[in-house]
């Protein structure tokens, strides 16, 4: 399959998975510049000026019970090969354990490897998912749900969400990041300048509705980097020590550039390395910290 095929392929996708999955919460587009970019190269039949990976996030409540319901998401990373090679699926859940969730991940992806290569492949990946996911929640690691619930207890999972901006420098923006993380009771910190950083961490329900606000507004780009979902055993104690950040700041180190718009890299590596992330760097830029 020809390059342009592959890109005409996944978009035609895209499209049939926004129609499958109308609701605002169930079907997200994580980077809106690189679908823009698809589009571009699909109609004008050319892959320059393609410089991204369309990355998006299904969420399915399904029943893991007869009683009970959860939600289930699974982030899609689309390969610029893609059908030719399988798509990235990473599937989570509050009610899966880290060992529950790594062997549901990797029985999808050979499931897929057997059956779907070189063709499109998402929905198959989320009827497998509805078909299965039930299998690997074991009632020792559920958390307790009333019968009847489809409430999932998502704020037993703290989220850590680590948010790339092509640039932060609009003044209201910049205060509705404050008042927002304050409002959610969020910690972490946001870095304006080109680029911008936003890290938010908290109750999974509080900042997926953060991400949710943050990126309904006008951006040119924006995008999840890096996501961390860590279980805590529902105690504000617990939570606490899972945090890396004790408050939410919004964090400008010394700036250069012709504009005086770029922060000083280094001193955030310094800072990140400080409250043990430094790892998260790379993620964030591609390179390594210094």
């Amino acid at each position: 399959m020809l390059e342009i095929q592959q890109a005409e392929a996944q978009l035609s996708e895209l499209d049939l998975l926004a129609s499958m999955f109308p609701g605002e919460s169930e079907f997200i587009v994580n980077d809106q510049l690189a679908l823009a970019e698809l589009k571009d190269c699909v109609e004008k039949s050319t892959l320059e000026g393609r410089s991204s990976k369309v990355y998006f996030t299904i969420n399915m409540n399904l029943h893991i019970s007869e009683e009970a319901m959860a939600m289930f998401s699974l982030a899609c990373i689309l390969p610029f090969k893609y059908p030719a090679v399988l798509p990235e699926i990473t599937v989570r859940s509050v009610v899966l354990s880290r060992s529950q969730q790594t062997q549901l991940n990797t029985d999808l992806t050979t499931y897929l490897q057997n059956n779907c290569l070189g063709d499109v492949c998402i929905l198959n990946a989320t009827d497998w998912v509805k078909e299965r996911a039930s299998g690997y929640v074991s009632r020792d690691t559920t958390p307790s749900l009333a019968p009847g619930s489809t409430v999932q207890p998502i704020d037993l999972i703290l989220t850590r969400l680590w948010i790339y901006s092509h640039h932060i420098y609009n003044k209201y923006k910049r205060k509705d990041i404050l008042e927002w993380a304050k409002e959610l009771s969020l910690s972490g910190f946001s870095m304006p300048g080109k680029p911008g950083v936003v890290c938010v961490e908290g109750p999974q329900s509080a900042c997926e509705e953060f991400w949710s606000r943050l990126r309904k507004l006008n951006w040119k780009r924006i995008l999840i980097r890096h996501r961390e979902d860590i279980p805590f055993d529902g105690t504000n104690d617990e939570m606490g020590r899972q945090r890396k950040f004790s408050v939410f700041e919004e964090k400008v180190f010394s700036v250069n550039g012709t504009r005086g718009n770029h922060m000083d890299f280094g001193q955030l590596y310094q800072f990140l390395n400080a409250k043990g992330c430094g790892d998260v760097f790379q993620m964030l830029f591609g390179v390594e910290g210094q």
